[in-house]
């Protein structure tokens, strides 16, 4: 993977509207980065997944009821575009979580800097890298889940597809459930090869209704991937938290 490719892709994190990206996370729980990857590094990234070395571990979801396919998680250190994205982002998600808490009423704040925070889970015995890279046939799916790993949670993550819809695969759409006292609500974010989905977590806040209009809200929100009808699917994911 090239270092150019590397310095574009971070370049274009800081050029995104990071304002309305922060509206549409508080208005949906979930905002795309369109054409964060170009298609070079997308297929780059694909192609590691067969490989032996640079993981710490493998899952096939069946065996553990999560659903049909499977995924890796990378060992440290990363792969250098991954390292570099996520200390990229992490910087333009933190005060969009840090207002979360401070709504929810919640003391946790975020420090500014990805290092910090990942020495903060490491002090927690959150020590195991949580980027990983999945991979999904005909007939697969991803189950409704929330990605947790421990006490340290980091309520923002990001997806990126790395095949292309209608070429490479077809089905695969990545789904977002929303709920609360008032019932539930599903979304289907819409993503091209090289987009990027940025999501909750785990809870979110939502504006008070009318019944009680001082009263933030607290949305519980799960993701997952719908069936893949044929083809192949690779998706990338970029968690800041680490694991137990």
């Amino acid at each position: 993977m090239t270092a150019m490719a590397s310095r574009d892709s971070v370049a274009k994190v800081g050029a995104y509207d990071w304002a309305g990206i922060g509206q549409s996370l508080d208005a949906h729980g979930n905002a795309v980065l369109p054409g964060l990857l170009t298609a070079r590094p997308c297929d780059e990234l694909a192609a590691l997944y067969p490989r032996g070395d640079g993981y710490r571990s493998r899952i096939v979801m069946a065996r553990h009821g999560f659903g049909r396919g499977e995924y890796k998680y990378f060992a440290y250190p990363l792969p250098p575009l991954l390292d570099q994205l996520r200390h990229a982002l992490y910087p333009w998600l933190a005060p969009i979580a840090n207002r979360w808490n401070r709504q929810l009423k919640m003391a946790t704040q975020y420090p500014l800097d990805l290092d910090a925070f990942l020495r903060r889970c490491h002090e927690a015995g959150q020590t195991r890298p949580t980027p990983l890279i999945l991979q999904y046939g005909e007939g697969d799916y991803n189950c409704l889940h929330q990605d947790l790993y421990g006490d340290h949670v980091f309520p923002l993550q990001v997806a990126i597809l790395l095949s292309e819809p209608g070429r490479d695969f077809t089905g695969g759409e990545f789904v977002m459930t929303e709920r609360s006292n008032k019932g539930q609500r599903a979304d289907v974010v819409a993503l091209r090869q090289g987009d990027a989905v940025v999501f909750t977590v785990h809870q979110r806040p939502a504006p008070p209704t009318g019944s009680r209009p001082r009263e933030i809200r607290k949305l519980a929100m799960r993701h997952g991937v719908s069936r893949i009808r044929s083809g192949q699917r690779h998706t990338v994911g970029l968690i800041f938290h680490d694991a137990k």
